[in-house]
């Protein structure tokens, strides 16, 4: 089975080798721990299906997938000239294995594990660094060190993250150090004993008057 780029001239250096997004059925010559080769029948190039092209769940090793000599369906995803060399790239999980049903027929899984990859490779997904970050103003606050699409602020207004923070430690009672906390222990208590001396005076007092009325009465 293969899509009508089969049917295009082939590039110089790629004469010979199964069509781009054909699907077959090959034997596993070797198995590795990041991958398995394959050879499809009437081809003398072997292919290499990754580990990341296996299943859709995460494989650690290829023994885990496939045996020695065992067939298996492929979807050719890769054919790139490196040097002097041919490389093949073939996937397991795009092809059911079954039925050999072609599981991803307008390639755009297989485009976007590719863009994935070479994003990995050349690092373009990192171009932007932490010094730049620090440096950038943001256009909608006025701050620095995050971008406008990062800001959580309304327009004009600075961040109101210090503000609270300041408020919530305004309002959080300062800590009493060992040698302040038995002195104010001590004033409570003198406190405490000289309202209960002047409650008993006055207790006397009141008590003096009403005596008093009692024998003028």
């Amino acid at each position: 089975m293969s899509d009508s780029d089969g049917q295009a001239h082939e590039p110089a250096g790629l004469e010979g080798l199964p069509p781009l997004h054909s699907i077959a059925k090959g034997e596993v010559v070797s198995v590795q721990t990041y991958g398995a080769f394959v050879r499809l029948p009437g081809y003398k190039k072997e292919g290499l299906v990754h580990v990341s092209e296996m299943s859709a769940s995460r494989v650690e090793n290829a023994s885990e997938i496939v045996d020695m000599g065992e067939k298996i369906w492929i979807k050719v995803i890769g054919r790139e000239i490196q040097g002097d060399k041919v490389k093949l790239s073939f996937s397991m999980k795009a092809v059911n294995q079954g039925t050999g049903q072609d599981l991803d027929p307008n390639n755009v899984n297989g485009d976007q594990d590719q863009r994935r990859r070479r994003k990995f490779r050349d690092h373009t997904g990192n171009r932007i660094t932490l010094e730049a970050v620090l440096n950038t103003t943001c256009s909608k606050c006025g701050c620095k060190g995050h971008f406008t699409k990062d800001c959580f602020s309304t327009p004009g207004l600075q961040y109101a993250l210090v503000p609270e923070e300041e408020d919530a430690a305004s309002r959080q009672q300062p800590l009493l150090t060992p040698a302040v906390a038995p002195q104010l222990d001590s004033d409570k208590k003198k406190k405490k004993k000289k309202e209960k001396k002047m409650k008993k005076k006055r207790e006397g007092e009141e008590g003096v008057r009403e005596r008093q009325q009692q024998q003028h009465q």
